[in-house]
């Protein structure tokens, strides 16, 4: 448990782990996913020089962050666009809030943000009378269950149709029982239209900014933020500073890169371009820091920044497809996210860089290369010289630290690990042990490769 008191990643995952059936199923569809992404990869010859690519771009931006932005201002602002900058998450939702207050609205529709997810924004305005809705299928779902996205792409991935289903028959007054994914898209888009038509404020996110021209791109599945823009009278974006590309032509390598990574599609059904507010219309861009600032000084993590939020490390992952994307309590779950997330609150987010094997299979398929698992191990390294870090799991490493260094002792400490497995077992196969939770323990070994060793190494047949 944190320190606070509330479930860390461990608790949370043992939670979703009491449904072996549901982990099964969630596991088995996120792997699904990834044999898709590498079907998606494989069909492309250049695909490793197109993942160079976009990490050598990513790598220019973040080392020219600032020139990028201020062109990017200067030319929203020549396309008509109001450029607001908000340095925290608080006064991202103040800038919101102004904006709806000015206008007298009451009512927003919002396509997938998950930069307004971890600002809460939904919360912060319903606080103020201002009604909500997420446009997002997936996040739709997961916002009438009152619960946060699991997934950055597949939101409501842990949730089975029967699920959905019962939700539908509360909320939407569907017969109970149906459970048709067709048929309840059906229902949700009829809604979720109505919605559409009615509000006149829509906010979006944004997945691409491209400095040379003051655009922006939205990439959905659905066309959902294209409906809200278009209809709206007030149109919103939110936007990362991290978000930003150079230049138009730059466009092609990452919208290759993204669908294909993320769900293994060749490329989004809708990929939208926003350049500047039709007659009547008002368009606002809200350029948000939160922190990123920061990650952007920590060397050994600032190529965090180069994500696209394609969620390729997290379908790959064995911890997060066992354990659930809820279990990361952080808005950005997975590996990405336990490296973005002690960023903004390193004692909070203790847990997350632990939360990972260090298998590498996450930067082995991060379409712009960030060495992922090399930041977790940082991340350690940094959580328990801070004094962050559990103090059973700090001594247990400071344990295994001087185990380790003492060729003598690591001798010692292995012959008394096999005798203890061969005659008392269960001082080690017992719920006191963490290891032993969900795990099949080994018999120990006869003998030590060093043993073995020194009776064959003479042996040269």
């Amino acid at each position: 448990m944190k320190p606070n008191g509330t479930k860390d990643h461990a608790a949370l995952a043992e939670d979703f782990i009491k449904d072996e059936e549901r982990v099964n199923w969630h596991d088995g569809s996120l792997w699904w996913i990834r044999q898709k992404r590498d079907k998606a990869a494989k069909n492309i010859p250049e695909w490793e020089e197109l993942r160079e690519a976009a990490s050598q771009i990513k790598s220019n931006v973040i080392s020219n962050l600032h020139e990028y932005l201020l062109q990017f201002e200067a030319n929203l602002q020549k396309n008509g666009i109001t450029v607001h900058w908000a340095d925290s998450a608080q006064e991202h939702n103040e800038i919101v809030y102004s904006i709806l207050k000015a206008k007298g609205f009451t009512e927003m529709v919002k396509s997938k943000s998950m930069l307004t997810e971890e600002c809460q924004l939904n919360e912060y305005l319903a606080e103020r009378g201002i009604d909500v809705i997420n446009s997002d299928l997936g996040e739709y779902i997961q916002q009438i269950d009152n619960e946060p996205p699991s997934h950055i792409v597949l939101p409501c991935i842990h949730k089975r149709k029967e699920e959905i289903g019962e939700l539908f028959h509360e909320h939407l007054g569907t017969e109970k029982g149906l459970s048709d994914p067709t048929l309840l898209t059906r229902v949700a888009r009829k809604h979720l239209r109505n919605i559409f038509m009615t509000r006149r404020a829509a906010l979006t996110g944004v997945n691409f900014a491209v400095a040379e021209t003051g655009e922006y791109v939205v990439c959905t599945n659905e066309g959902n933020a294209d409906m809200g823009a278009h209809l709206s009278e007030v149109q919103i974006a939110s936007m990362g500073i991290e978000k930003i590309i150079p230049q138009k032509k730059h466009l092609g390598v990452f919208l290759r890169l993204l669908a294909r990574s993320a769900t293994g599609q060749p490329i989004t059904i809708y990929s939208s371009h926003f350049k500047k507010p039709r007659k009547g219309q008002e368009m606002h861009m809200i350029l948000v820091d939160a922190g990123r600032s920061r990650q952007l000084g920590r060397a050994d993590f600032r190529d965090s920044l180069k994500c696209i939020k394609c969620g390729a490390c997290m379908n790959t992952c064995p911890v997060y497809r066992k354990s659930g994307g809820l279990s990361y309590h952080n808005t950005i779950s997975g590996p990405i996210g336990a490296i973005l997330a002690p960023n903004l609150d390193m004692k909070r987010h203790a847990d997350l860089p632990f939360a990972s094997t260090l298998c590498g299979s996450c930067s082995n398929v991060c379409p712009v290369k960030i060495n992922i698992h090399d930041q977790l191990y940082k991340w350690r390294q940094e959580i328990v010289k801070e004094g962050y870090a559990a103090n059973t799991k700090a001594l247990g490493m400071k344990a295994m630290s001087w185990t380790l260094s003492s060729p003598g002792s690591y001798t010692a400490a292995g012959k008394a690990g096999r005798w203890v497995l061969k005659n008392i077992p269960i001082a080690i196969n017992n719920k006191l042990n963490p290891w032993y939770k969900g795990r099949d323990m080994p018999d120990g070994p006869k003998e030590s490769f060093s043993e073995w060793y020194e009776k064959n190494k003479d042996d040269k047949s």
